[in-house]
């Protein structure tokens, strides 16, 4: 169902930017188990550590797991947030969202019209994994 609604390109527009999505310790423990590293050595290589908060580091504006031929290089490992894109709860709230994300994510079917894309996200969200 969810891909009548999405297909992602990998063309890594949602890994851009200066900083990435926080991490939860679900997250964390994912990536630690399909990196097979120690933790602290993907702390060290991979992640921003400030305080309590754990974000992925970046890297010419990028997050450093995006490759680009190949978008995400821990795609099965990558956070719940990055799981989640595009098809985000405030999609649902706001037609300007929609608008926004459907303008800048080519993996979004769009053309179905914001009503009807609602309805079809609507049946999919459980599918759409929690922290």
């Amino acid at each position: 169902m969810k891909e009548r609604i999405f297909a992602c390109r990998r063309c890594g527009y949602c890994c851009q930017g200066q900083t990435t999505v926080s991490l939860t310790a679900a997250d964390l423990e994912r990536m630690v188990d399909h990196l097979g590293l120690p933790e602290e050595e993907v702390k060290a290589k991979y992640l921003r550590v400030t305080g309590s908060v754990i974000q992925m580091k970046t890297v010419d504006g990028h997050c450093i797991f995006f490759e680009p031929k190949e978008g995400c290089s821990i795609h099965p490992g990558r956070p719940w947030r990055c799981r989640q894109w595009p098809l985000h709860p405030s999609i649902l709230t706001d037609p300007a969202n929609f608008e926004a994300i459907n303008s800048s994510c080519p993996g979004l079917k769009g053309e179905l019209g914001y009503e009807e894309f609602c309805r079809m996200l609507k049946e999919i969200q459980p599918e759409n994994p929690a922290p």
